[in-house]
C-alpha cells in the first residue's frame, strides 16, 4: 500500500461525516442533590474519628487462631526496631489487661490507654488480651485487637510477646512519639544547631 491509496480510502470512509456545528456542553439546569442515604454515610463518616471508639469495628474480623503469632509493622519503622520490639529488648513502660471485659469495653479502654500512654510519652506497652482458647469463637478478643491496632494510627508496630510476658496471649506495641516531644526534640536540635 502507498500514502495515496490510503488517503484515498480514508477521504472515501469519512465523505457522509459532517462537521458538528456547537462542540460545547451545555451546562445542567438541575443541581445534585444526594440522597438520604448518601447524607447519612457522610454524617457517619464526619463523627467517626479516632476520638470515637465507634471506628473501630465490633461487627467484623479476620479470625485468627489462640497460638497465631500476630505481627503488624508501618512502612517506615526501622527493621532493627522492629526486631527488638519483637525480641522482647525494650522496657515495658505500661500494661494493660483484657481478661474479663467485653468487646466494647476493651475497644474503649485500649483508646484511653494509648492516648494516656502518648500524654506521658510512654512508648513501648504490652496488651493483654489472652488467647481466647474457650471463647466461642476461639481467640475473639485477640482477633479483634489485632485488627484495632492496626487502624490506630498512632500505633508504630506490634508483634506477639515472647512467652515469659504472655506469648500469643499478649502483644508488644510501640507506639508513635507524642506531639510535644517532636516539637520537644525540634526545638533543642534547633538550638545545638543555631
Amino acid at each position: 500500500m502507498n500514502g495515496n491509496n490510503d488517503a484515498d480510502l480514508f477521504k472515501e470512509m469519512m465523505a457522509d461525516v459532517a462537521p458538528i456545528s456547537n462542540d460545547t456542553v451545555e451546562p445542567s439546569q438541575k443541581s445534585h442533590k444526594p440522597t438520604d442515604a448518601q447524607l447519612a454515610r457522610q454524617l457517619a463518616a464526619q463523627s467517626l474519628n479516632e476520638g470515637d471508639p465507634e471506628y473501630l469495628s465490633l461487627d467484623f474480623v479476620r479470625m485468627i487462631k489462640p497460638d497465631d503469632i500476630v505481627a503488624f509493622k508501618r512502612p517506615g519503622v526501622q527493621d532493627g526496631v522492629y526486631r527488638k520490639l519483637r525480641l522482647g529488648k525494650y522496657d515495658i513502660q505500661a500494661r494493660l489487661d483484657l481478661h474479663k471485659m467485653t468487646l466494647k469495653d476493651a475497644r474503649t479502654e485500649i483508646l484511653r490507654f494509648l492516648r494516656q500512654c502518648q500524654k506521658m510519652d510512654i512508648r513501648t506497652v504490652i496488651i493483654v488480651h489472652g488467647k481466647g482458647e474457650r471463647s466461642t469463637p476461639p481467640a475473639r478478643m485477640k482477633s479483634f485487637v489485632s485488627q484495632w491496632l492496626e487502624q490506630i494510627s498512632e500505633v508504630m508496630c506490634f508483634h506477639s510477646a515472647q512467652r515469659h510476658q504472655g506469648g500469643t496471649g499478649a502483644l508488644y506495641i510501640l507506639l508513635k512519639k507524642s506531639q510535644d516531644k517532636k516539637l520537644e526534640n525540634r526545638e533543642r536540635h534547633m538550638h545545638r544547631t543555631g
